[in-house]
C-alpha cells in the first residue's frame, strides 16, 4: 500500500493518507459504457460512482457488464 503525506494545518502535523484516498478513474469495456449510457442522465453520475465502487471492491481494474448488472440489481432496476 502506498502512502501519501498531507499537511494538516488545523493540528499542526501531518496526516497519513492511503492510496485509496486518491481514487483514479477505472477503465470501462465498450459494453459497460453502452450500459451506462442507458441509465437516465439525472442519476448517471451517482450510478457511475457506485458501479466503480463495486468494481474496486471486487479488485477489478476494468468495469465490466457484469459489474454494471450487479449495480442495476442493487438499484432495483
Amino acid at each position: 500500500m502506498s502512502l501519501k503525506l498531507r499537511a494538516d494545518c488545523e493540528h499542526g502535523g501531518l496526516t497519513i493518507m492511503s492510496s485509496s484516498d486518491f481514487i483514479e478513474t477505472l477503465q470501462w469495456t465498450t459494453e459497460a459504457k453502452a450500459m451506462l449510457k442507458n441509465i437516465p442522465y439525472f442519476v448517471r453520475v451517482q450510478a457511475r460512482k457506485r458501479i466503480e465502487q463495486l468494481a474496486r471492491e471486487a479488485e477489478l481494474d476494468v468495469v465490466t457488464p457484469e459489474i454494471v448488472e450487479q449495480a442495476r440489481a442493487e438499484f432495483g432496476q
